[in-house]
C-alpha cells in the first residue's frame, strides 16, 4: 500500500470515478470531491471493499467562490501526504453564446477555470512539500480550435492546456510535475449535459470508454507527459487543427455541432 493520497475532483462518474478505482488499485488513498453525495458514498464502498485503502469524501459545489478554499483545508485535515491532483470537474454547455443564459454559462466558466486555479494554487504548498507529485488537469480536444456552438466550453480547456503547460515550466525544478489530458468524445454523459442529444448517435461511433481514457491519463501523468490525447483519431485531429486553416477547422466543427 503506498501512503499517499490522490485528491480527484468530479469524482462521482465518467473519469474521474474510473481514475479513483485505478489509483486505489496501485495503492493511493482516496480523498474524493463531487456534487452528489450519494454516488460518492457508493463508490467509496465499493473502492473500500475491493482494496481496503482509505476513503475519504466531500459533496460540494465547486462553482461556488468559496469551494476551492473548503476543498483545501479538508484535504489538510485528512493527510499531509497528497501527491496527486486531478482537477477533473467540468462540463459544456452547447448553443449560440447570445441565446445561452449567461449565469450558466459564467457558473460553466467557474468550474472549468477558476476552480482550477484556485484550488491548484491552494494545495501547491502541500504538494511541493512531497518527494515526487503529480497534477493532471482536464482539458479536451476541444482546446485546439475554436469551436462555434460550444465557444466558451472550447475556450476554457483552452485556457487549462495552456496554464497547464505553464505552470509545468514554472514548477519544473520542483517535486511537482503538471500534466494536461485532452480527451476526445468519451462515455461520461457530457453530450447530454451539454445538450447535444442530436448527436448522440454520431458519438456512439467514435466515443472511447472513461475506463480507457482515465488508464491512458493516469499512466501519461506517472511519465511526466505534458499534453496527453487518448486515441489515434483524436491525436489526428489536435494536430490537424493545429495546422490547417482556422476558418476551414471552424466551418467544420460549425457544420458537426449545428447538426
Amino acid at each position: 500500500m503506498i501512503n499517499e493520497f490522490a485528491l480527484i475532483t468530479g469524482a462521482s462518474k465518467g473519469i474521474g470515478k474510473s481514475m479513483a478505482s485505478q489509483l486505489a488499485g496501485a495503492g493511493y488513498h482516496l480523498l474524493l470531491v463531487a456534487r452528489s453525495e450519494d454516488e460518492l458514498q457508493q463508490l467509496a464502498a465499493q473502492i473500500q471493499d475491493k482494496y481496503n485503502n482509505k476513503v475519504f469524501y466531500l459533496q460540494a459545489d465547486l462553482s461556488t467562490e468559496t469551494a476551492p478554499l473548503e476543498v483545501a483545508e479538508w484535504a489538510r485535515q485528512h493527510t499531509d501526504k497528497l501527491s496527486v491532483l486531478i482537477n477533473n470537474a467540468g462540463y459544456g454547455l452547447w448553443g449560440d453564446f447570445e441565446q445561452l443564459d449567461l449565469n450558466a454559462q459564467m457558473n460553466m466558466l467557474a468550474l472549468n477555470i477558476n476552480t482550477v486555479l484556485s484550488l491548484t494554487h491552494h494545495l501547491l504548498p502541500l504538494l511541493k512539500q512531497q518527494k515526487q507529485s503529480y497534477i493532471l488537469n482536464l482539458s479536451s480536444t476541444a482546446a485546439y480550435q475554436a469551436v462555434p456552438t460550444l465557444a466558451l466550453y472550447a475556450a476554457s480547456k483552452s485556457f487549462i492546456l495552456s496554464y497547464s503547460r505553464a505552470l509545468r515550466y514554472e514548477l519544473k525544478n520542483t517535486a511537482v510535475s503538471v500534466s494536461c489530458l485532452c480527451p476526445g468524445p468519451t462515455d461520461t454523459g457530457f453530450a447530454n449535459r451539454a445538450g447535444l442529444d442530436a448527436l448522440a448517435d454520431l458519438a456512439k461511433k467514435f466515443n472511447m470508454s472513461p475506463e480507457n481514457v482515465a488508464s491512458i491519463g493516469i499512466k501519461g501523468m506517472f511519465n511526466k507527459k505534458a499534453e496527453i490525447i487518448p486515441g489515434f483519431l483524436n491525436r489526428l485531429s489536435a494536430f490537424g487543427a493545429q495546422y490547417l486553416n482556422k476558418s476551414l477547422i471552424e466551418r467544420i466543427t460549425a457544420g458537426l455541432y449545428n447538426r
